[in-house]
């Protein structure tokens, strides 16, 4: 009885355990486990007919138990495969080597920790690389699965390979076998720890409501479970993953690249463990996320054998330099990859090997040291520390290797501590105790320090946006230069630093910025304006960390009246740089309605009123508010003029390409000075979620503002030579400036970076001077290179960079990276070979010149070639499988000629020998390619360009050439291009760019009427040596063209018959063909100036044996009544065809100000006639896109008019009349106050114009 009821207690207990752990996944820590598992990852299109690569890994994985939570596992039976080609035409490949490159890794025991579906603690031998236990991990991820037998549905947030990620569930259960069937759904771009990160776009600001209006890349993982109850837990029979990654350069909802991996793990069998496990010593080797490798080498464009790298390095770089030595070798450039990749597995003494060799070399040298810079890590910074206590670089090759290197520099803590004793050394008030004081050869150049300071600045910012909060430390050398400059009112060092200080962009800097601005500091302070502009400007990068301490402080500085206009512009700028909510805008408009300075109000004015139009992601909120605050404003700031500062912006953003791009250009004014203060240039690019800020400039007037005062002298505003006399009167007076302050400052950024910024002194300018002066002698710098030009000269310059690497990686469930990189190289290229000759020399001074006659042999090259590439796909040291976009864009000018320069007569020439030889100016040449590549034989990489070359019915395959050729000159241009694409109608726009591209633009020889011997130019701007009257001049004209037209009509309005035109200039090409008479063109312009009438006439004669084509035109501008007329007539004697042109401004009282223009023809060319009727059938279409309206009518035939109308401050009415209909639109915005119309009419007399019609 008793057996019997202790048999029936433990069937219950047996089968309370089934329904609470049954299903929980577990494994027994006294069982052997044999599973087969299989891993397989395709990158491509999913398109049919398109090429596609993977890698393929198949292999047995045996668990045992070696406690009661820790595990072994082993890997045995691997074998590893590689696609490129075709699906269903090409199969897998075998790789032998890589297979046992791989397996000798993975044969190797490792530990896990697993309990309850968990995996914990990751251990392995010590001798394996990361890329290795990831592989692991993506083995052990089918472990990692959470069960609730309460829940048939539900969600959680869990660690995976992937990260801390949101995964949802759903269980259901086979009646027949007992079997839980599980599907898990992780959603990786839903992760709070997402096991990814970037590289290489420090400076691309997030823009995080561009990422609403669509992604570029997104990706889940779906797994299915099939788990087994037993008594010890759920044990899983398979598992299934399929995971789906999507990419495009743009939008993905217009078609992507398709990423696929697949990975299955079967049970084959369950044992006992016989006998402790040997494991041998271990190492932690983390979690079950994913870990990222150090990729730096790792480079996904490339693989090569990276053992003994010194020897291959200073072979490619010699190559590099050699061909490069004249002309840029298109084929060699891609080999700079190669060099970097080399450079980076360098150790630092190969380095220093290396510079030892190429130092004596000044070709190779300047390779080396532009290739140095990609390092990247500590060796870099070592090897500069090593080249200043040496002092064998210039002060020029120091800081530009500087630059470029601390920009590439991996932003890490320990590097930016390294780069602070940069800092240290090179300041002008160091302190005595720090290492680097005593190198004179850092405080030998200032621009060295300002290179240093902002170069610091740069990577400061980088470092901030990866490690998050930024310690103080990192900007710390910086806020002490600052304050040190400020305490001993050093001016020019408190601008580097605060320059410097805007780069890094640190939120902890504000409080030392603020000691520099008056009204917000501590104690007051009273610093030059430029000071002032610098620290304003140094919280630009800030704004987008901390706008709400932005914004306090500039808008304390805005509304400070007593501040200098410039100054509160600026702050003004800089408070919209945070995107203000509507708001502040709101209180920044109330403050404008009672703003009596009309600048400050015009520059807040405009800037709103462009932000009001803004259709950019990231201005779309301020968008609103500007929009409102316009509509408050414009009554009383709607028509101010040009005279007044301006802000100016235009953007533009498509949802479809998620690509966009701004510029703005600042005009900042005020009213004690005519000329502006500064002025500010940039423009912003806007792409896949991310601003990348391009290239600014700027100009700040210093002394020169203060030369010019309030208004100049004799200035009339027309742009005449007057004006020009009345500038260069005031020039003349610019000895008066102060030697200590300079006449005014330039400076540019990159990705909102300053990289160059410059004072232009009046010593300066006095040397240029001394130095071009006619009385200069042989102390001239001038003479010395015009001595040296007499005896020849040979120079040649070359300059490779990297001008960006960007690189994505992130986790698959296989553990292989994924990975979407772009690279961008250029290098770039001049050689110049000249000998010159003066009859008769100079013996005394430079003046002698102008009596001279200067002849000039020169032939050299300028060029440049870009390299671009896009990678997308599986990026490892072991193996590359993906998808590549390969551009290619070289740029070439050879030149070879000889010159005669008479300065006294006024007389050019220019020869050029005969053109026999084709050669390419431009061109663009790209394709995607299905990529493989694996480190155990690199020199057997597949490049299956994605589209196949044999055309099918999808496939578009456009071919074009057209040339102009010259039978006189015998030479012409060609234009060629090829496309081929593949028509998937609902991948727009991503289809356009798939494909193989062609574009090229050549100069070829052509079949000449005579042999040609050079081609000779001729340009002669002194005085007419047959000078003809009005009277002669009017002769002829009625002698070419037998019809006494409109320009003869002109003439006749002349105040005399016997008044003399000015010959302005002859202009001769010709082909000279020995003795023979030459062929070419004869052009003539003459110049009949009147009070209130520029007249011009042009006439153009063909030259050569029978020859009668020629061209008459005639223009005249009536500055009375601001109108331009134009009238041409061409072909035999000036007979053939003919046409006229009008533009006049029209304000009569009570009317707009009105532009109206047109364009007449009697008589053209045919093509002219058949290109004209060609871009008719697309006008209205493109019209309708535009916004504008058709009216079929029947307008003057043979002619097109146009009037443009000031409908309001800020809009114009349109409308363009074609001889079948009219296209019009009213209320155009535009970027400018139109009102302004008025002020290029320089007289208050009302015009109109009588013969353009109704507008």
């Amino acid at each position: 009885m008793w057996g019997f009821l202790l048999c029936c207690l433990v069937a219950l207990a047996s089968k309370f355990s089934l329904l609470v752990y049954g299903h929980q996944p577990g494994l027994n820590p006294r069982k052997t486990y044999e599973y087969k598992y299989e891993g397989e990852v395709n990158v491509g299109r999913g398109m049919p007919n398109l090429a596609e690569s993977g890698v393929r890994m198949m292999c047995k994985v045996k668990i045992a138990g070696v406690s009661a939570q820790t595990f072994m596992l082993q890997v045995s039976d691997l074998a590893f495969e590689e696609f490129n080609g075709f699906p269903g035409k090409n199969a897998f490949d075998a790789s032998p080597k890589l297979s046992k490159r791989i397996a000798d890794q993975l044969v190797k025991p490792f530990l896990f920790e697993y309990a309850n579906g968990r995996v914990g603690d990751i251990r392995g031998p010590t001798e394996i690389p990361d890329s290795i236990v990831n592989i692991v991990r993506g083995i052990l991820d089918f472990l990692q699965v959470t069960v609730k037998t309460t829940q048939r549905v539900y969600e959680l947030e869990e660690v995976g390979i992937h990260g801390l990620c949101q995964s949802n569930y759903a269980v259901e259960d086979n009646a027949e076998t007992k079997d839980m069937i599980i599907t898990q759904v992780v959603d990786t771009n839903n992760c709070r720890e997402k096991a990814a990160i970037y590289r290489g776009m420090a400076t691309a600001v997030v823009d995080k409501l561009s990422e609403e209006r669509g992604e570029s890349v997104i990706s889940t993982v779906r797994y299915v479970y099939t788990v087994k109850p037993t008594a010890e837990g759920g044990l899983i029979a398979r598992a299934h993953a399929l995971e789906r990654h999507h990419f495009t350069p743009f939008n993905v909802k217009g078609g992507t690249f398709k990423m696929q991996t697949m990975k299955e793990i079967v049970l084959l069998g369950v044992t006992d463990t016989a006998g402790s496990i040997p494991v041998g010593t271990m190492e932690s080797k983390g979690s079950l996320v994913y870990k990222f490798v150090e990729e730096q080498a790792n480079i996904p464009l490339l693989m090569q054998n990276l053992d003994d790298p010194v020897p291959k390095a200073v072979e490619l770089i010699k190559r590099l330099a050699e061909a490069t030595a004249y002309q840029i070798d298109n084929a060699k450039t891609e080999d700079t990859i190669r060099v970097y990749q080399l450079l980076r597995v360098t150790p630092f003494e190969g380095l220093e090997a290396m510079w030892k060799q190429f130092a004596g070399n000044e070709e190779q040298r300047r390779w080396f040291l532009d290739m140095i810079v990609e390092v990247s890590d500590a060796r870099i910074l070592k090897f500069l520390e090593l080249r200043f206590k040496a002092e064998d670089v210039s002060a020029l090759e120091a800081g530009e290797t500087l630059l470029l290197a601390f920009n590439h520099l991996q932003a890490i803590p320990e590097l930016v501590e390294m780069a602070k004793k940069y800092l240290r050394c090179s300041g002008i008030n160091c302190l005595p105790i720090q290492e680097f004081l005593t190198m004179p050869f850092s405080k030998s150049n200032p621009y060295l320090w300002q290179s240093v300071a902002l170069a610091y600045g740069s990577l400061v910012y980088k470092h901030c946006a990866y490690y998050t909060p930024c310690p103080v430390a990192a900007v710390q050398p910086l806020l002490d230069v600052a304050l040190d400059a400020l305490r001993n009112n050093n001016e020019a060092e408190m601008v580097v630093a605060l320059k410097a200080l805007g780069n890094a962009g640190h939120p902890n800097s504000i409080k030392t910025i603020m000691r520099f601005l008056p009204g917000v500091a501590a104690t007051p302070v009273q610093l030059p304006p430029r000071v002032l502009s610098a620290a304003v400007q140094s919280m630009r990068l800030i704004a987008a960390r901390d706008p709400h301490s932005v914004q306090d402080i500039t808008m304390s500085l805005f509304l400070q009246k007593d501040l200098p206009s410039e100054i509160r512009m600026l702050a003004f700028m800089v408070l919209f740089e945070t995107k203000p909510p509507m708001a502040l805008v709101s209180t920044v408009t109330a403050h404008l309605l009672d703003e009596k300075d009309l600048h400050v109000a015009s520059f807040a004015y405009s800037y709103m009123r462009s932000f009001a139009r803004s259709s950019t992601p990231d201005n779309q909120f301020l968008s609103t508010a500007c929009s409102v605050a316009v509509k408050i404003l414009a009554p009383k700031f709607g028509r101010l003029c040009y005279h007044y500062s301006k802000a100016m912006r235009m953007d533009y953003f498509n949802d479809n390409f998620l690509m966009g791009t701004d510029a703005e250009v600042f005009m900042l004014k005020s009213t004690t000075k005519i000329l502006p203060s500064e002025i500010m240039m940039k423009g912003r690019f806007y792409f896949i979620g991310r601003i990348l800020q391009l290239l600014e400039l700027g100009v700040r007037a210093e002394g020169i503002k203060e030369l010019f005062g309030t208004h100049i002298p004799g200035l009339k505003g027309d742009l005449s030579f007057s004006d020009f006399q009345a500038i260069v009167s005031v020039l003349q007076n610019w000895e008066v400036l102060p030697e200590d302050k300079p006449l005014f400052s330039v400076y540019s950024r990159a990705s909102g970076q300053e990289w160059l910024f410059a004072d232009v002194h009046k010593k300066f300018i006095q040397s240029v001077i001394k130095a071009v002066s006619p009385s200069a002698g042989k102390e001239s710098p001038v003479w010395g290179m015009i001595e040296n030009l007499q005896k020849g000269i040979s120079w040649h310059r070359t300059k490779a960079l990297l001008m960006f690497e960007t690189r994505y990686f992130q986790a698959t469930s296989l553990g292989f990276p994924l990975e979407i990189s772009k690279y961008f190289e250029t290098v770039n290229g001049i050689t110049v070979n000249a000998k010159a000759g003066v009859n008769p020399p100079i013996t005394e001074h430079l003046g002698q010149l102008l009596t001279s006659e200067i002849s000039l042999e020169t032939d050299g090259f300028v060029g440049l070639t870009q390299d671009f590439w896009v990678f997308y796909g599986i990026n490892t040291e072991l193996f590359q499988c993906g998808a590549e976009l390969k551009s290619k864009i070289p740029v070439a000018i050879p030149w070879k000629f000889a010159a005669k320069i008479n300065v006294r007569e006024k007389k050019f020439e220019l020869d050029f020998p005969p053109c026999k030889n084709e050669f390419e100016i431009f061109s663009v040449t790209s394709d995607v390619y299905a990529v493989s590549r694996n480190t155990e034989e690199p020199d057997l990489a597949k490049m299956t360009p994605m589209m196949p070359s044999i055309v099918t019915s999808h496939i578009w395959h456009p071919r074009a050439k057209m040339c102009s050729e010259s039978n006189i000159y015998g030479a012409g241009i060609c234009v060629e291009s090829e496309l081929r694409r593949e028509y998937y109608h609902e991948e727009y726009p991503l289809y356009y760019f798939l494909g193989y591209t062609h574009l090229a633009c050549k100069v070829v020889p052509a079949q000449a009427i005579k042999p040609v011997d050079k081609i000779h130019f001729e340009f002669n701007a002194g005085p007419s040596r047959h000078p003809m009257n009005v009277r002669q001049l009017l002769e002829t004209l009625r002698r070419l063209s037998k019809v006494f037209g409109y320009a003869c009509t002109v003439i006749i309005t002349t105040p005399g018959w016997d008044s003399t035109p000015e010959a302005v200039f002859n202009l001769k090409a010709l082909a000279m063909s020995g003795n023979m008479k030459p062929e070419g063109y004869d052009a003539a312009v003459y110049y009949t100036p009147e009070a209130n009438m520029e007249n011009v006439q042009l006439i153009v004669s063909q030259v050569g044996e029978e020859a009668n084509w020629k061209m008459c035109t005639d223009a005249v501008v009536d500055k009375v009544h601001a109108e331009a007329k134009a009238h041409m007539r061409w072909g035999a004697e000036c007979q053939s065809y003919e046409m006229s042109m009008k533009a006049a401004t029209a304000h009569l009282p009570g009317s707009k100000p009105a532009l109206k223009a047109k364009v007449h023809w009697t008589r053209i060319p045919e093509f002219m006639e058949l290109w004209g009727r060609r871009i008719e059938r697309y006008i209205p279409g493109m019209a309708f896109l535009f916004g504008f309206y058709e009216r079929h009518e029947k307008n003057a035939k043979q002619e097109v008019s146009a009037s443009v109308v000031a409908a309001s401050a800020d809009s114009i009415d349109m409308k363009i009349k074609f001889p079948e209909y009219t296209v019009y639109r009213q209320a155009i915005p535009i970027p400018f106050p139109v009102a302004s119309f008025q002020e290029f009419q320089h007289d208050t007399r009302n015009t109109t114009m009588d013969s353009f019609g109704h507008a």
